[in-house]
């Protein structure tokens, strides 16, 4: 029985200097909710409404939309041309029960403008929680 507790004894001091080392757990775990985060385009503008998650006791993030905006002539090709523009927008939203809803729009302007037949399609979207350092790609043209 002694033995044993010669054993234990290195054990239990190792758990508690481990315990005392690792230092505090984060609260949350941030993510992009992907099912309820939506992109859509009306003319020059791309919006995108969403939602993230696990968040802890923030009190408030900060997102940022970056999209590509193309210039899309009447038989659906990009020409070759320089109206292709990045678009961002960014903002701070409040986080209530580890939640944040959010709201964000970018309009394309092009020099020269892409005016009918040519249209504006939108690719490559991405959201960033730069407070949080992630991110989340849409799939699609918009």
């Amino acid at each position: 029985m002694r033995r044993a507790a010669i054993f234990l004894l290195p054990a239990a001091t190792a758990m508690t200097a481990v315990t005392l080392l690792a230092g505090p757990a984060q609260a949350g775990s941030p993510h992009f909710i992907s099912n309820a985060t939506s992109a859509t385009r009306s003319g020059d503008t791309l919006t995108v409404n969403g939602k993230e998650a696990g968040l802890g006791d923030e009190s408030q993030v900060h997102i940022v939309l970056s999209a590509t905006a193309l210039c899309i002539n009447g038989g659906g090709n990009h020409p070759k041309a320089v109206n292709k523009a990045s678009v961002n927008a960014a903002g701070d939203f409040p986080v209530q029960n580890g939640k944040a809803n959010f709201s964000l729009s970018v309009t394309a302007v092009f020099q020269p403008s892409c005016s009918p037949p040519m249209t504006v399609k939108f690719t490559d979207v991405l959201l960033t929680d730069t407070t949080n350092n992630i991110t989340l790609k849409i799939p699609g043209t918009f």
